[in-house]
Order: structure tokens, then sequence, then C-alpha cells
């Protein structure tokens, strides 16, 4: 959305209004995933909104940005304002990217399909995500020409990884954002409560179930023991979402041939590798010339560690506190690295960003860019990409206003100097 337009839309939101009219897509946080709870099931929304253990990470990335207030200065004339960035040698309208967030199909049938038209539609790039509802190939036919980078998570297969990123690039995917925070599943109570993980049912696995070398895997033999299981009406109906989400035409075919059994099986074997360590980095750097990306760094060593092994960017990033309950916020710990790296490579950060002044902190304290997650979702959830749209552009116009009420005119002009701690 061109800055341009901002005052026009709070207008517009205004003149709708007067007219009887009103968006599906509450403006406010607690209202947005409020609504968006009503319209999803309690599998769903204990996956999207549930952290790790007492939840006390997704907490703290929100009180962080309380402990900063900013300062805004007058007479500065804004009435021309600039919120665009460079990325990677390509400009942006605005300093917002739309985080990798998986099984978008728990949310809305279109899933990632929608959310690539919308971040398409509004010029904002899109992550798209390891563990995406529809193939990295669908979404980027949906986004024609627009910005998207892939996320990887490394799994226990160097040929399964080097496929991913061949398919990204083919794609038009311009970076790869390597997740390394999730080598191991966190304690999710949420879906611990409720005993569900909606990848045993084939669901959030389509990256692997459209990729050749994963379908090779499949045939290879399997080192894990059997699982033996209990047979339920739970279990069978499972089973039945299991098929049904397995590409292909077919309930009795694909039933019968056990594919869908073996890729769940296979996926939850091999999806994340433990043992990772930075020497594996060389590997990846060995595939690709695209720029990449860690995400999930939250110490300044590691930082550190990053730039020194040829990372062309950070993700300073918790998971949204769903992976390690008690850990350093996001806001917290973004000053510590962008100090190391003193703007040698872009930093972006998400986890706990929910409005314009969200935004504006982050950007004071040195992130070049932000990214979100569970907003987008609830506005998928509510009314598919027009929903996604409208989250993306309720949050540019708050955080356009911010800037220019706080006396700056463009992204530069953001300083640490105008917030107090």
């Amino acid at each position: 959305m061109p800055m341009s337009s901002t005052l026009n839309r709070q207008r517009n939101i205004y003149l709708d209004g007067f007219a009887g009219k009103k968006s599906k897509i509450p403006i406010g946080w607690n209202k947005l995933e409020a609504k968006a709870k009503t319209m999803m099931s309690d599998e769903a929304f204990a996956y999207i909104a549930g952290g790790a253990g007492l939840e006390s990470t997704v907490t703290s990335n929100r009180s962080a940005f309380e402990k900063y207030k900013i300062v805004p200065r007058m007479l500065k004339n804004i009435s021309e304002r600039d919120t665009g960035i460079e990325l990677f040698g390509k400009k942006f309208s605005s300093p917002l990217v739309l985080s990798p967030v998986g099984v978008l199909e728990m949310a809305h049938p279109e899933a990632d399909v929608a959310v690539g038209k919308a971040a398409a539609a509004e010029n904002i790039p899109y992550i798209l995500s390891n563990q995406a509802s529809k193939p990295m190939e669908e979404v980027a036919v949906a986004m024609g020409n627009s910005a998207r980078w892939f996320q990887l998570y490394w799994s226990k297969s160097n040929d399964l990884v080097a496929s991913f990123v061949e398919r990204a690039e083919k794609c038009g995917c311009s970076a790869i954002v390597v997740t390394l925070d999730t080598t191991l599943l966190g304690w999710r109570t949420r879906d611990l409560d409720i005993a569900y993980l909606p990848f045993l049912e084939g669901k959030g696995i389509a990256q692997y179930t459209s990729d050749p070398v994963f379908q090779t895997l499949m045939d290879g033999p399997d080192d894990q023991p059997p699982v033996k299981r209990n047979i339920s009406i739970d279990s069978i109906s499972g089973l039945i979402k299991m098929v049904k989400s397995y590409p292909g035409n077919g309930f009795l075919k694909k039933l019968t041939s056990g594919r869908p059994i073996k890729a769940v099986q296979k996926f939850t074997h091999i999806y994340s590798n433990p043992s990772l360590t930075w020497k594996d980095l060389a590997f990846l750097r060995k595939l690709t010339n695209l720029p990449i990306l860690l995400k999930g760094i939250l110490h300044p060593e590691d930082a550190r560690l990053a730039m020194e092994h040829g990372m062309e960017g950070i993700i300073v990033s918790n998971h949204g506190g769903r992976q390690v309950d008690g850990s350093i916020s996001t806001l917290d710990a973004l000053p510590g690295v962008v100090s190391i790296l003193k703007c040698r490579i872009p930093v972006l950060m998400d986890s706990g960003i929910r409005g314009g002044a969200d935004m504006f902190k982050a950007i004071a304290l040195g992130a070049t860019a932000v990214c979100i997650g569970r907003p987008y979702v609830y506005g998928l959830t509510i009314d598919g990409a027009n929903g996604v749209s409208e989250v993306i552009r309720n949050l540019l116009t708050d955080f356009d206003l911010t800037m220019g009420l706080a006396g700056c005119k463009n992204i530069s002009e953001i300083r640490d100097s105008i917030l107090i701690s």
C-alpha cells in the first residue's frame, strides 16, 4: 500500500462506517485474535496462539515493548513521508515482511496461496514456509513476480535440503531463511493438553510430498522401529484425514498405496536435524548464490558467528515464544545483535509485533525490517486473502502515522534517541 494512501485509508474507514459498512477484520489486536478464535477449531487455535511451557516468552515478547516509550518531536514538516527500505538490492514500500507460518490449512482452505496473493497485492515480501500446506510452486504462481523467500528447516537428509533449495530458486525465491531454533520441537503445552500434532494427519507437509527426493526417500529402507498404534474411532478419523491431505485423486487408491502413511512416517523421522553445527553452513553456501539469512538468532556471539560464516542476514526471533519458555524477548535481544553487526548485514526481527508503534520501536532499536506471523494468520482465518491484506494495510497505516506523529519523515530519521526506557 503506497504511503500516500495512508490518510485515505483512515478516512475511508470512517466514511464507510458513516454509511453503515464495517470491515470483517477488527483493527485492534485483542479483537482480531478473539474473532479469529471463534472461527478456528480448538486444535488450530492452540497451534497458532500457543507457546512453550508457561508461555512466559510469549508474554515477554509483548511486555518488552512497554519498556520503551516514544518521545515525539514537533514542527518537523511531516506532510510527506517515505517508509521505503531496500533489502538485498530490492526496494520495498515498507519495512514489513510476512514470517513463515506452517499448516495454514488449519486457518483457511486456500492457506499459503491466499497469503501469497495478499503479500503480492501489498508489495510485502513473504517467507514461504517449509511446513506449508501448499507446494512452493503453487504459491509462486499466485504471487507472479512479487518478492518471496523460502524458509528452510534443515532435515536429516542433505539431498532433501538440496532439493528444497533448488526448487526455491526455480520458483523465484530471492533468499533462503534457515530456521535454527526448531531442531527439536518445543514443549508446547496447549498442543500437548489436547494431544494434537497436525503433521500426524499429513497436514503441513506439502513441500515434502511434492518433492521428488522425498518421494524417493519414502521408497527407501526405514531404520525406525514400527510404532504400535491402538485402533480407535479417533485413529481411524486421523487416517482418513491423512489420506485426504496426501496429493492426488482417488481416496481408496491413495489409501491402498500406503503412501500417505509412509509420508507421515518419513517426515516425522527426518524433518529436523539436531546435530547441526556452524560448519554445516558451508554445505548450504555451496548450494546457492542467494542471500542466506539465519532465523532464530538471539545471542550477539551467534550473530558474530553468522557473519563470520558468510551469512547475509539475521532474523532475531524466538519463534513467537513457541520453543524456549523463559527465553529473552526478541526486542530485548535486538540491540545486542545490532551492536555487534554494526549495520554490515540486515537485521530483521519477529515475535511480538502487533501494531505500528511496535514496528517503530523495533526500527528505532536497529531493525532493518520487522516480520509478523499470528496477526496475518488471524486475518486469513476471518476473510482469506482479503483478510491478510487488511491486516497488512492496518498495520502499515498505523506505522506511517506513528512515524509522522513522532516527527520522522523517513526510516533513517527513526533513531533510538527518541526512545526512552
